[in-house]
């Protein structure tokens, strides 16, 4: 007997495509600035899954068809390790929000690819940055075609309701008006709240011990005085 098996079962979906993460230091910083930063924007909703540099597979028998962009946002799909997102395990859910940041290597014929296979794919906001220029491209949906934004000066995402401005260099904000930091910045903030919690720790430590030298000497302060018993 001849046993068969589907296409569909025997289709391999590797979890690289042997391509690097970035071509250089600035482009990977601001890779894992966005990414990590969109991780901690929705780190209390269990329903914002957020990936940087993960092959994502719309097409299940198509491991020909895949993009890897450098930071994307699903709505609707539960946080958790993944090594491709392969869309037809997950609720048929597309990544709605999509980030690609330049490098020198990056070609126009690439980058149409990308747009194209974007478009097609069901990207609602897709947004491209140009570290070495400081040039920021965004398009939304609207109906079925990703739209130019004309404006991306002060343009606040939809979706994400992160607002974008451009300066020196881009910058990005928060709902709650708190700019995107580097790793390096977030570990400094995170090492000066950790001392201003040792330093407000001595301090009621050492306002403790005041409050205890004064009743081994006056008594307590319920009315007791040590003096005039």
């Amino acid at each position: 007997m001849t046993s068969t098996v589907s296409s569909q079962t025997a289709t391999v979906y590797p979890d690289s495509d042997g391509k690097p993460m970035a071509d250089n230091t600035k482009q990977f910083r601001w890779i894992v600035t966005i990414k990590e930063n969109l991780e901690l924007l929705f780190g209390d909703r269990p329903d914002v899954f957020v990936a940087g540099d993960l092959l994502w597979y719309p097409v299940q028998g198509n491991n020909k068809l895949r993009q890897a962009p450098d930071a994307m946002v699903v709505f609707g799909r539960p946080k958790g390790d993944r090594g491709s997102y392969r869309q037809w395990n997950e609720d048929d859910i597309a990544p709605q929000v999509v980030f690609e940041i330049l490098s020198p290597g990056n070609r126009l014929a690439e980058m149409i690819r990308k747009f194209k296979f974007y478009e097609q794919y069901g990207v609602e906001e897709y947004y491209v940055y140009d570290p070495d220029d400081i040039e920021l491209t965004g398009w939304v949906r609207r109906d079925e075609a990703l739209t130019d934004i004309e404006e991306m000066n002060g343009w606040v995402s939809p979706l994400l309701q992160v607002r974008f401005v451009l300066g020196d260099e881009l910058e990005l904000y928060r709902p709650d008006g708190q700019r995107f930091f580097t790793m390096s910045e977030l570990e400094q903030r995170a090492k000066a709240a950790e001392e201003r919690a040792e330093t407000a720790e001595e301090r009621a430590r050492a306002a403790e011990a005041l409050l205890a030298r004064y009743r081994d000497r006056f008594g307590d302060l319920n009315g007791k005085n040590a003096v005039g018993e």
